[in-house]
């Protein structure tokens, strides 16, 4: 019996048995890192230091008949925010209450010190001749950001997950835009 339905034989698909052996080395990990002490882990060391933001990054090729993108995708957040709930308790029990909110405070400022530079100057600019993000989509959802932060607006990590911007000539550095995007991810799920 199939994990996640799949894509029509003629749609591309998430390959099966890399979900497959993605989500039994996270179920591993998860469990090692609960104390279970059942099951044999020999071996999968990287299993057992799996984070959020290793389960945020994963990536699997594409087949035909493959996995729903959108079954695993689904998959993937509920898996990385129940890291990340476990990874804030962890980290909350070790540092203290303080000291782990003031963490996430100062990542949030440095969040605002970046946005708080001028539209359209934000984040480096590729080339003319290369491709980056749209700088007024990457700014118009920075905005919303900065709402969130300051104002306290109304934002769900899945809107900063699955947020897209059009793509640009002389546009935004999409790694730097993608690791911001990363950091507030980071943050959002640390308040939870």
């Amino acid at each position: 019996m199939s994990t996640f339905p799949r894509s029509p034989k003629s749609k591309l698909g998430y390959d099966v048995e890399q979900v497959d052996a993605f989500l039994e080395s996270a179920r591993t990990a998860y469990d090692d890192q609960n104390g279970d002490q059942g099951g044999d882990h020999r071996g999968d060391h990287r299993a057992s230091r799996l984070t959020a933001a290793e389960i945020r990054h994963t990536a699997f090729s594409m087949q035909k008949g493959g996995y729903s993108t959108t079954h695993v995708d689904a998959a993937l957040e509920r898996l990385e925010d129940a890291f990340a709930a476990r990874e804030r308790e962890s980290a909350r029990t070790a540092k203290g209450d303080g000291t782990w909110l003031e963490e996430a405070r100062t990542t949030a400022q440095e969040i605002l010190n970046r946005l708080d530079r001028p539209v359209g100057k934000r984040f480096d600019r590729v080339s003319v001749l290369t491709l980056g993000y749209n700088r007024q989509d990457v700014d118009r959802f920075a905005n919303r950001l900065v709402k969130y932060f300051q104002d306290g607006r109304p934002m769900s990590v899945d809107e900063v997950r699955t947020v897209t911007f059009r793509e640009q000539r002389g546009g935004y550095r999409e790694v730097q835009v993608d690791l911001l995007l990363d950091s507030v991810t980071d943050v959002m799920l640390a308040v939870r």
